[in-house]
């Protein structure tokens, strides 16, 4: 049996129909295997956080992320993906998402960026970023690093057995307005699984209900 919804696709192009299937919910073997993929994929960021500086170029860093991943028996889920030819994505400052590494792009004082990991442990795929700010940054640019974490908080508290996704998204875009900013509705969230972006589609302009 498959329940019909609409959502739209992970690079936001445009609505679609999907079929999500029950049958896919995780039992509670790969549920153990999701959590130990994303240990590592917490680990990688931890790790990174500790090796960013000034001068440093986006490519190193995904030089690093890429040689911790492996040495912790993970694979990058990124590289090769369809094409996309590094280990992670590194956004910065006004760059939404999905940056690619180069080594002509180095950390200046007073830059934030976002840097995306997705890894691949037994199988199992786990994905999430975290924002860094470099040296001193302005009160501006850490307003909106701290209003965003604390959007997550707020979304990750709605999440909750038989809760909807649209009382996340509500929660996170009224913190988001509320301070000011609004929320790219063509850009969300996906699901974890067995592969990579696996459904829903995650929006965080959603309604509560939903």
């Amino acid at each position: 049996m498959a329940l019909i919804s609409l959502t739209k696709s992970y690079h936001g192009t445009k609505p679609k129909v999907v079929l999500f299937h029950p049958e896919k919910l995780k039992n509670p073997e790969q549920i153990i295997g999701l959590r130990e993929s994303g240990k590592i994929n917490i680990a990688v960021l931890d790790y990174i956080s500790e090796q960013l500086h000034i001068g440093m170029t986006t490519e190193q860093i995904d030089l690093l992320i890429y040689e911790k991943t492996v040495a912790l028996g993970g694979i990058p889920a990124t590289l090769n993906f369809e094409g996309f030819p590094k280990s992670i994505c590194t956004s910065i400052n006004d760059q939404v998402c999905h940056g690619i590494p180069s080594s002509d792009v180095l950390l200046k004082d007073g830059d934030i960026i976002n840097i995306d990991v997705s890894t691949i442990y037994n199988g199992f795929f786990s994905d999430s970023s975290r924002m860094f700010c470099i040296g001193n940054v302005s009160p501006e640019k850490k307003k909106l690093v701290d209003v965003v974490k604390e959007c997550i908080e707020l979304g990750l508290a709605q999440i909750k057995p038989w809760g909807f996704l649209g009382d996340m998204g509500q929660a996170v875009h009224e913190h988001a307005m509320s301070n000011g900013y609004t929320v790219v509705q063509e850009i969300g969230g996906h699901g974890i699984g067995l592969q990579f972006h696996e459904e829903p589609w995650v929006s965080h302009v959603s309604k509560k209900g939903t």
